[in-house]
């Protein structure tokens, strides 16, 4: 079950939302709970079983550890915990990818394959897997302590607005706000409305920019590159670029709004990722709570930024993007990706951050957002080979006359470069701040509500003429 379905928007999301409103504080937790348990099993019926043992699992090791004193046996606990999680992690993810790289090097020398059943991938496991271990660490760390409440575990575990594609939370973040009676503070009509409203313009993002690009980036990017001019290879890819940020942005707006809608304030994923004037600040404002769960669970212990050598920072940096990569897929087209902005992360720690700062904001930004572009091409196309080949086609520079992009598609891009950038102006900064960030005045209430149900019924209309459209992160 995805957010942008009929099934979701028209029968799962109101009984839900009516159900939570009209019960009492005492059991508003086991409706979502149990809500959360329903909409997982419906896409993988299977594997909610796994989901819900590592969970039991994981919340009596951890209050094993908490409850000891021997620093020994913490450790020991604590590496149980992060063994098992990332154990299932590698299998149900990466089994396939090493068997396949087994076999391929088996059969270059000349021996027979490993005869392997294939492991199907349950949603959402890179998501859930990383709260966990949040969740083992920050006990661990004495950040928060630990939830005396199973289902409540449970609940941090699976709430479904993030279950499935994040935004990665981290433990602490939620923790407080398990408590139906603290949350409770948060469930007013304002916050009910704003949600509603952040729910139905990441709903817009996915259905009428997201899925229409995504329309056209597949018709360019399942071409042959042979035979590929400039032009295309240029709208293709950008095109790409422009699905995946409305795409996964609309996920995480969607998520966010209907957690605000039963209390919960979740952080934000994404804070306008292409006007950035380098890679560095990319990653501050792309998938944020992805690159603050590789700082505080992965960067930080290997030293960080307090390492005596800069080789030794340079070597962090670049590991902790080589497994940025890997978290994405099991294929060598993400870690090459990762690897990638691992480099420019390094340039830009060398010297590349003062050319940005000589060349002024405008230019650094363009320059950026090219290299982002770049790196997109390594992430969407599977095979090195096929993606130098389409790299080529980007900057051969050879043009075909007869290439026209329909007035649909050219109208869809009009509006995708708008929202990506228009915060680089005062008055979109304005305009975005008064929509995510300022207090709501009564008449802002009122004219936020029509606008909001005319691009509710919009996309309910594209959605029932255009059928299922998955989003993008739901395979990593």
């Amino acid at each position: 079950m995805v957010f942008s379905s009929i099934l979701f928007i028209l029968y799962f999301l109101p009984v839900f939302l009516l159900t939570y409103y009209l019960v009492g504080i005492k059991y508003k937790n086991l409706v979502i709970l149990c809500f959360s348990i329903f909409f997982y099993a419906w896409g993988a019926p299977k594997f909610v079983f796994v989901l819900l043992g590592t969970t039991f699992l994981d919340y009596y090791l951890v209050r094993l550890m908490y409850k000891v004193d021997n620093e020994k046996y913490k450790r020991i606990y604590l590496a149980l915990s992060v063994i098992i999680n990332v154990g299932l992690l590698c299998y149900f993810k990466y089994s396939n990818f090493f068997i396949d790289n087994i076999n391929h090097l088996l059969s270059i020398a000349g021996y027979e394959n490993v005869h392997w059943i294939r492991v199907v991938l349950p949603i959402g496991i890179s998501f859930y897997t990383f709260e966990t271990i949040t969740y083992v660490i920050d006990v661990y760390r004495g950040v928060h302590k630990p939830l005396n409440n199973f289902w409540n575990y449970q609940l941090y575990i699976m709430l479904f607005p993030k279950l499935i594609a994040g935004p990665i939370v981290r433990y602490h973040d939620l923790a407080d706000q398990i408590d139906p009676v603290k949350r409770s503070e948060n469930d007013t009509l304002d916050n009910k409305l704003i949600g509603f409203y952040r729910f139905v313009i990441g709903l817009a993002k996915k259905i009428l920019i997201a899925n229409q690009l995504g329309m056209y980036a597949d018709s360019v990017l399942t071409m042959d590159f042979a035979n590929l001019d400039t032009v295309t290879a240029w709208t293709g890819i950008l095109a790409y670029t422009f699905q995946i940020y409305f795409d996964f942005s609309g996920y995480s707006d969607m998520a966010i709004g209907i957690s605000r809608m039963i209390g919960f304030r979740i952080p934000e994923n994404f804070m306008n990722p292409y006007t950035s004037s380098s890679v560095t600040e990319f990653w501050r404002r792309w998938h944020i709570s992805l690159g603050n769960w590789m700082k505080y669970y992965l960067y930080i212990p290997l030293g960080g930024n307090r390492v005596n050598s800069k080789y030794r920072l340079y070597f962090n940096l670049w590991v902790v993007f080589l497994i940025s990569g890997l978290w994405h897929g099991a294929e060598w087209n993400f870690v090459i990706w990762g690897a990638y902005h691992g480099v420019f992360l390094i340039l830009e720690r060398m010297f590349l951050l003062k050319i940005y700062e000589r060349v002024g904001r405008i230019l650094s930004t363009f320059i950026t957002f090219i290299i982002i572009v770049i790196g997109w091409v390594f992430f969407r196309i599977e095979g090195f080979n096929k993606a130098i080949l389409f790299l080529k086609d980007m900057f051969r520079f050879h043009c075909n006359e007869n290439v026209v992009l329909d007035s649909k598609v050219l109208f869809v891009f009009a509006l995708a470069i708008i929202f990506s950038f228009f915060t680089m102006f005062k008055v979109g900064l304005r305009i975005q701040n008064g929509f995510y960030v300022n207090q709501y005045t009564v008449n802002r209430h009122y004219l936020t509500s029509i606008i909001s149900l005319l691009l509710l019924i919009l996309c309910i209309s594209v959605i029932a003429a255009f059928g299922f459209n998955p989003f993008i992160y739901f395979r990593f």
